[in-house]
């Protein structure tokens, strides 16, 4: 079983990249939340891999840290009719800290924001996967991903965005990339204003 890949980048859209490793192009599916951090191509990157094999396809899919692979991997092995595609475009819409938090307080509206869930199944997610996560901690890698903001800023600074109007994955980039500009514990009220003014 493959677990992780090192190479150079070669191709990169915003749900596929292919890295070459030892004279092979690896073809790999990522969420939009790991080709943000992607390098530029040519440069060498490393994913966290999940490989899928059917009778038809051997499918990988990849992710910038390892806590996202596996919160892939619980959703689609304990989560009824989820599969890699829902389970990728779940990651792609928001980051694993802000779907982490949903589940742990059973926002089933904000999961359900994500192409291709809907509310019923936004609600089995919480269900089968509330008591196996908690919201993350700043201490978690998956946090360090928004710069090390603890997660009330993160989680506060995303949600006033939603209530100013913004698409909840909008809110969610916005947020992220205004922490890593602004860096560690930076203020909500701060991430805000940055977030807000980038978008505009």
């Amino acid at each position: 079983m493959i677990a992780t890949i090192r190479g150079e980048l070669t191709d990169c859209q915003p749900l596929l990249a292919v890295v070459e490793a030892g004279g092979i192009g690896y073809e790999v599916h990522v969420p939009l939340t790991t080709t943000e951090k992607m390098p530029a191509i040519g440069q060498e990157v490393q994913l966290f891999i999940h490989a899928a094999y059917r009778e038809d396809a051997q499918v990988l899919y990849g992710f910038s840290a390892r806590e996202e692979r596996d919160f892939f991997r619980l959703v689609i092995d304990k989560v009824s009719g989820i599969g890699p595609r829902i389970a990728l475009n779940l990651l792609s819409q928001l980051s694993l800290q802000i779907v982490r938090n949903a589940i742990a307080e059973g926002d089933a509206a904000l999961l359900a924001k994500a192409p291709g869930l809907g509310k019923k199944t936004a609600e089995r997610i919480i269900v089968e996967l509330q008591d196996k996560v908690g919201p993350v901690t700043a201490t978690q890698g998956s946090a360090q991903v928004a710069g090390g903001a603890s997660n009330d800023q993160f989680k506060d600074a995303v949600a006033a965005l939603i209530a100013l109007g913004y698409k909840a994955g909008d809110a969610d980039k916005a947020v992220r990339k205004a922490v890593d500009t602004l860096g560690e514990g930076t203020p909500t009220e701060e991430l805000i204003k940055a977030a807000f003014s980038k978008k505009a």
